[in-house]
């Protein structure tokens, strides 16, 4: 079942320790997961999810893929690239205006060859049957890919995560207690929290909410509880939760998706003056302050081994000159 998928990455991803964040943190030892690095389209943790989606597409003799997504999305960009490799058509419905230029990863899913539709105020997917039954007509094969690739095809990239994540741990004798990472469309939270049970992964996940926003009207943690439990049946797990077993943490998801505060540029000055690694301003950014807050507040044991799996995302930086200076 993991192993029934279109390969578009370079895996294993890099795990290594974040030695100079640790001395400045010296009760704590931090080391980070590098899915910046998986290769498709300058990288992200997309290419996971994108692997198994793919492949169920080309299962089904699919010739066109259709997303969404806001006009900064990692997903949208990487969705096109898959598409490239995969000699798919692409289209991508994304929200807001067709801006004069195209910038970061707009600029990336025109140049990768994606079909874009601007949709307003509707990024989350809103508009897609309506396009479905177009393309439709024109006898178009379609596969639709959720908003952020987040259903339980796409959230097996995250299984096969962990499982690539123990045979690290294993090999650098290394025990994780706590991963911190973004969550805005549910798969990859689901698809660990899976991977934790399949494979016995005793590390306490600290997902940080990116977005307020629900989708199509319906929460993030009750999006998570259904992929989750949905794999659970895939598995044939004899096990059922509960949405009040969902931990999201969401101190840090006030200002709304994609506003860069003082605390996203703050971490993002923090990794790249002490390790040389580059976040983006609206995943990676928040999640990481949301680690170093937790760390700076004590808020975890003493001693404790932190990681933080950096979800990619470089290419938004180049959209927000002027809100990182």
């Amino acid at each position: 079942m993991l192993y029934n998928k279109f390969n578009l990455g370079f895996f294993p991803t890099p795990l290594h320790k974040l030695k100079k964040l640790s001395n400045k943190h010296p009760n704590y030892n931090l080391f980070i997961k590098r899915d910046d690095h998986t290769g498709l389209a300058s990288g992200g943790n997309k290419t996971r999810k994108l692997e198994y989606l793919i492949k169920q597409a080309l299962d089904e003799n699919c010739d066109t893929i259709i997303t969404a997504g806001a006009q900064q999305s990692n997903h949208c960009r990487q969705t096109a690239a898959a598409c490239a490799m995969a000699n798919l058509e692409c289209h991508l419905l994304l929200g807001g205006k067709r801006p004069e230029v195209y910038e970061g990863n707009l600029l990336l899913s025109s140049i990768l060859g994606a079909n874009i539709h601007f949709t307003a105020k509707n990024r989350k997917g809103e508009d897609i049957e309506t396009l479905k039954n177009i393309l439709d007509k024109q006898g178009k094969r379609c596969y639709v890919i959720p908003y952020g690739g987040s259903d339980i095809i796409g959230a097996m990239g995250f299984v096969n995560a962990v499982r690539e994540l123990k045979e690290q741990l294993t090999a650098q004798q290394l025990k994780i207690d706590y991963i911190f990472f973004a969550s805005s469309s549910g798969g990859m939270q689901a698809g660990l929290t899976l991977g934790k049970e399949i494979y016995t992964l005793h590390s306490e996940l600290i997902p940080i909410s990116i977005d307020k926003d629900e989708t199509k009207g319906v929460s993030l943690e009750k999006v998570v509880l259904d992929i989750i439990n949905d794999g659970f049946k895939k598995f044939k797990i004899d096990k059922k939760i509960q949405i009040s077993e969902i931990n999201l943490n969401r101190d840090y998801d006030k200002d709304g998706y994609g506003v860069v505060t003082e605390n996203e540029r703050n971490a993002i000055f923090e990794l790249a003056r002490n390790e040389g690694i580059l976040l983006d301003p609206v995943y990676t950014g928040r999640a990481f302050y949301g680690m170093l807050d937790f760390l700076k507040k004590e808020k975890l044991p003493p001693n404790s081994n932190v990681l933080f799996w950096h979800t990619g995302g470089l290419p938004a930086m180049f959209t927000s000159a002027n809100q990182l200076k």
